[in-house]
């Protein structure tokens, strides 16, 4: 098990569709562990296989939540079935999200209150939960991932404006930008 660099928002990888894992195997396993290790050294909530430079349909999550499921997990290769997200504004103070790849930020984000999660876990056996609150939060976070979107992608006025001169003042949208959990300075300030 090692901790991996976390790639940060402009890295190619975060912008393309990851792919279906096919083999359940060691090797897959291994990389299991180094996603809960990594996530475990961010403070994250959730991590996805491309927040690490590795695109596979793959995410790992550690949230205490009150649907009965494990509150540690991995799903692989997940399917989201999602309740109707609401057309209001999203509230500041209730529903700000932040993401180990836009370190250090954090912008109000509506999301459905429900999702079922279908999947695998890492031996090849299904998974299916439902998720709910900040826990269906946290699913849809880090399924989206997985198909090259990430909250800041989003976000609604005036949140995506704030977004854009964030992004344009710390120099991201280019490749090539990572922090290492445990090592850099701690985005998050845990």
């Amino acid at each position: 098990m090692s901790i991996r660099p976390v790639t940060i928002y402009g890295e190619p990888v975060l912008h393309t569709r990851a792919q279906e894992v096919t083999q359940f195997d060691d090797e897959l396993r291994a990389l299991i562990a180094d996603m809960f290790e990594t996530m475990d050294a961010a403070h994250g909530v959730g991590l996805a296989a491309p927040q690490i430079g590795v695109g596979l349909r793959i995410f790992t999550y550690e949230y205490e939540n009150e649907d009965g499921v494990a509150p540690r997990g991995v799903v692989v290769n997940p399917v989201l079935t999602l309740s109707k997200v609401s057309g209001a504004a999203p509230d500041p103070d209730e529903e700000e999200e932040g993401c180990l790849s836009v370190p250090g930020l954090g912008f109000p984000l509506k999301r459905a209150e429900y999702a079922r999660v279908q999947g695998f876990d890492g031996n090849g056996n299904p998974v299916d939960f439902e998720a709910t609150g900040w826990f269906a939060r946290i699913m849809q976070h880090e399924f989206d991932h997985l198909n090259s979107t990430l909250y800041v992608d989003r976000l609604v006025s005036p949140w995506n404006r704030r977004w854009a001169k964030a992004k344009r003042n710390l120099g991201w949208g280019v490749p090539n930008k990572t922090w290492m959990p445990g090592v850099d300075p701690d985005p998050f300030g845990h």
